[in-house]
């Protein structure tokens, strides 16, 4: 048995952060339009001109957040996470320092506050992803990122542009985002590519972006925020630590420290809409990568990119249904869960909430599973989904000199799975 990881104490809130376990994360802006990945405008190094198109035709007649809200609570998702403005640099509210927004399009209204207002009626906690990246800013010094990164007049263009000016641009934002939409309990930063070199071209970090004086901004208007690890700051500036379109096997460690974490992923490839994208994930495949973060002691943050009309595909639908099914019967096997101090056997994971202990069966075995360091610690075994009784065998009176070992716990399940995607356990600890 091993002892569960402790991280060290955070500047922003993290009581409902651990205990909610599951987000959704919402990318949309114009690259729904183009509807073939958030990053074409890049891919295809398309230039402002280029991109307009997708400015000037971006009307979603059919928005309607409440529906999203929704959506997400009744998949068991208790925080959401919206994209205020991606790389591309549109903005989804009327923010004062640029035209580049929604209230310029066909649409014409501020996205961002209804998207809020919908979500926090369904009792969810909101936060905001802000790029720190901006394609479109005239600021911008164009870098190894940048749709004009091949351009042959690249470095001429830098030479006229100052970041400086972007970093109050940005400032400036944020101050807007923290102050006119109400409480605010996350703020997702994205991202810093310091190390990179193209062309004569440089990244950007900390200095580029002015990364201690933003985070002093959000700090001193929002005390209690969540702020994430993507400012090319030192890592214990952070409160939370983000792997991305990865799935950690154990709690994620910084310098060997254990630290608060959220992994991020999409049902599909793509993190905005995609109508072609065709490698989406199983509804066994979701709910297992739910598990396995909690598992490891952290959160998943699962995206959706709504289509340029302002809804969720059907595909995307589909998957949250998948998640609302298993989270209508198993949810108190990940809310307020964290890693378990005992080890799973093969094809299991463990969650665990005080003296429950949850085992989730990824593989269903023919009527026995074997629970290494449990003999004489669980009062009671049952299946979650119908609390049925699973019945704990005695080493000594019914292994029938199987090679079990005297300190392992033996379950009898069912010779059948129950109609579920990933079947649990529930073992109430002595």
């Amino acid at each position: 048995m091993n002892s569960v990881p402790q991280p060290s104490p955070t500047v922003g809130k993290m009581d409902w952060f651990i205990h909610d376990r599951f987000g959704m994360f919402i990318h949309w802006g114009l690259y729904a339009a183009a509807a073939r990945h958030e990053w074409v405008k890049h891919a295809e190094e398309m230039s402002d001109y280029e991109y307009e198109k997708y400015f000037c035709h971006f009307d979603p007649d059919l928005f309607a957040p409440e529906q999203w809200a929704r959506m997400a609570r009744e998949a068991g998702m208790k925080y959401v996470v919206i994209t205020a403005k991606h790389h591309e640099g549109f903005c989804l509210w009327d923010t004062a320092q640029t035209e580049y927004k929604a209230t310029n399009t066909p649409f014409g209204k501020d996205l961002l506050r209804p998207i809020l207002e919908a979500f926090r009626a369904e009792g969810l906690h909101v936060g905001f992803y802000y790029s720190i990246i901006d394609w479109h800013h005239p600021e911008f010094t164009i870098d190894t990122k940048h749709p004009m990164r091949n351009h042959s007049d690249a470095a001429l263009w830098n030479g006229i542009r100052d970041m400086e000016l972007y970093r109050a641009y940005m400032r400036a934002q944020v101050y807007e985002l923290l102050t006119d939409y109400g409480n605010i309990d996350i703020i997702w930063f994205d991202f810093s590519y310091a190390d990179e070199a193209l062309n004569g071209l440089k990244g950007k970090g900390h200095e580029d972006w002015g990364s201690d004086q933003l985070l002093d901004l959000v700090r001193e208007l929002c005390p209690d925020i969540i702020v994430n690890n993507r400012l090319d700051l030192p890592q214990e500036q952070a409160d939370i630590h983000t792997p991305e379109q990865f799935q950690p096997c154990a709690w994620v460690t910084i310098n060997g420290k254990p630290v608060h974490w959220e992994t991020c992923q999409t049902f599909s490839g793509s993190w905005g809409y995609h109508r072609e994208e065709s490698s989406w994930k199983s509804p066994e495949q979701l709910v297992r990568m739910l598990v396995n973060s909690v598992s490891c002691g952290g959160n998943l943050l699962m995206n959706v990119g709504p289509t340029a009309r302002g809804i969720f595909d059907l595909r995307a639908v589909t998957a949250l249904r998948a998640y609302g099914t298993w989270m209508d019967l198993h949810n108190r096997a990940i809310y307020g869960c964290t890693q378990s101090s005992f080890e799973a056997p093969t094809d299991c994971r463990y969650t665990q909430n005080g003296n429950r202990l949850y085992l989730h069966l990824f593989a269903w075995p023919f009527k026995h599973v074997h629970l290494p360091g449990l003999t004489g610690k669980v009062a009671y075994a049952q299946l979650l989904n119908d609390a049925s009784e699973v019945l704990l065998l005695d080493y000594d009176k019914d292994s029938h000199g199987g090679g079990v070992h005297p300190d392992t716990l033996t379950l009898e399940l069912p010779v059948q799975q129950p109609d579920v995607l990933v079947p649990v356990v529930e073992l109430f600890l002595k």
